[in-house]
């Protein structure tokens, strides 16, 4: 059964903002990968197909997808685990989450469903936001 992850984008301002900070990480890194200390204990349904579901200013808006897992220490014998995932960003149909540390399991049934689908023209960010104060999203 597929599982997700939930994290914070601390100090990103919106999807184009996370790109381009994923794309200059990923650049300098030599891979794309996301750091976190703990690794999850259930990354085997995590890695059956999940993503991580990315929090932008109180809102669940993007996801990528998860490609692996790396436990190490550091040089002073802390854990730490990087979350290797795929470069792409799939924007998602926008829902409020609160604020959290770390990471949190997100269960499939639970995350926001992809925003646009094939052959669907995407809905502007304005009328999603605007459907949201509505309540109807």
């Amino acid at each position: 059964m597929t599982l997700h992850l939930l994290k914070l984008a601390v100090g990103i301002d919106d999807i184009g903002h996370l790109h381009r900070v994923r794309a200059m990480r990923a650049a300098e890194r030599g891979g794309d990968w996301v750091y976190t200390r703990n690794c999850p204990r259930r990354a085997a349904e995590v890695l059956d197909g999940g993503s991580i579901y990315w929090v932008i200013r109180g809102q669940i808006a993007v996801r990528q997808r998860v490609a692996g897992f790396r436990a190490n220490r550091d040089d002073a014998g802390r854990r730490y685990c990087l979350i290797d995932v795929e470069a792409d960003l799939v924007p998602t149909l926008s829902r409020s989450c609160r604020p959290f540390q770390g990471w949190r399991y997100l269960p499939a049934a639970v995350a926001p469903p992809d925003r646009t689908r094939v052959g669907e023209e995407p809905l502007p960010e304005q009328m999603l936001a605007e459907l949201r104060g509505l309540g109807l999203l």
